[in-house]
């Protein structure tokens, strides 16, 4: 099976293009480590292109990030950071697969960066907007599995129909590794930092997080908290507990997480508006 891992490692580290993405990133991270230039010369590089342009501004406006009103490339920058935008920029054309092809997992993964904006705020930790988009690409190596092995993705929703069993259980038997672990190779080929790359690593093993375990702790415990909420579907029959290193790292009691949930699922009224908004506009 160590082969199989291996094989699927090289292929998603060859992985340049998802539609237009891989080249705007990389002359984004390339301005971004220019002192010299200014957001207004890195704006100019996303706005070339419209639609992305129209929909990272929308994710930009949704629920998810809680802002209101931003109406420039610019601004967003401004607002939510250069490597905020750059998932945002990922994210995007991410989903714009994922709307087409896997929509429980695109509402699963919405509603994540709305419940860790959520904790976040809750438990006054800093950079709620890097968190909620660590939590928003969480499950980004389920989207590129399917991309790139769909007939053994086919075969993973089978497995786990049948044998009813966690859908990382049923990675590690048939591909010898999981989403997780994929989707943090993906991000890291994409230069993605590692405050971003250790969460969607980790956010199925809390304990092996190492720098930024407070994050990959939120991204964890929002993705059980919308499993819980049933919303969206991320491929599992079953919802997880928290772990305790999760529960430990973050301060979490029964208080707090009854607090969350509520304020969760009144978001998620806006949240399942803003994913039929979407899917209309881009139908």
């Amino acid at each position: 099976m160590s082969e199989q891992r291996e094989k699927i490692r090289e292929i998603i580290k060859e992985t340049k293009s998802l539609p237009t993405i891989p080249g705007i990133v990389g002359k984004l991270n390339a301005l971004s480590n220019d002192q010299k230039t200014s957001i207004k010369e890195m704006a100019n590089i996303v706005s070339a292109d419209q639609v992305l342009s129209a929909k990272m501004l929308r994710l930009a406006n949704s629920p998810s990030y809680g802002f209101a009103r931003i109406s420039t490339v610019s601004n967003a920058m401004i607002l939510l950071g250069i490597d905020v935008v750059k998932s945002l920029v990922l994210s995007s054309s991410i989903f714009e697969i994922m709307e087409n092809n896997v929509m429980g997992l695109w509402e699963h993964s919405l509603g994540a960066g709305v419940a860790a904006n959520i904790i976040v705020r809750r438990l006054n930790l800093k950079e709620c907007e890097e968190i909620s988009t660590a939590a928003l690409l969480h499950d980004i190596g389920k989207v590129i599995l399917k991309l790139k092995f769909e007939d053994e993705y086919a075969a993973l929703g089978k497995l786990v129909t049948a044998r009813q069993m966690w859908f990382r259980d049923a990675e590690m038997e048939l591909l010898g590794t999981d989403h997780a672990e994929v989707g943090g190779w993906l991000a890291t080929s994409w230069f993605l930092p590692d405050k971003l790359v250790e969460p969607i690593a980790c956010h199925h093993d809390v304990s092996k997080s190492g720098t930024h375990q407070i994050r990959t702790a939120v991204v964890h415990v929002a993705d059980i908290m919308i499993k819980a909420a049933a919303f969206g579907f991320s491929g599992d029959p079953f919802v997880p507990r928290l772990q305790p290193a999760a529960v430990r790292v973050l301060g979490l009691n029964e208080t707090i997480l009854s607090d969350i949930a509520e304020e969760l699922g009144d978001r998620l009224i806006d949240i399942k508006n803003f994913s039929l908004e979407m899917q209309e506009t881009d139908g």
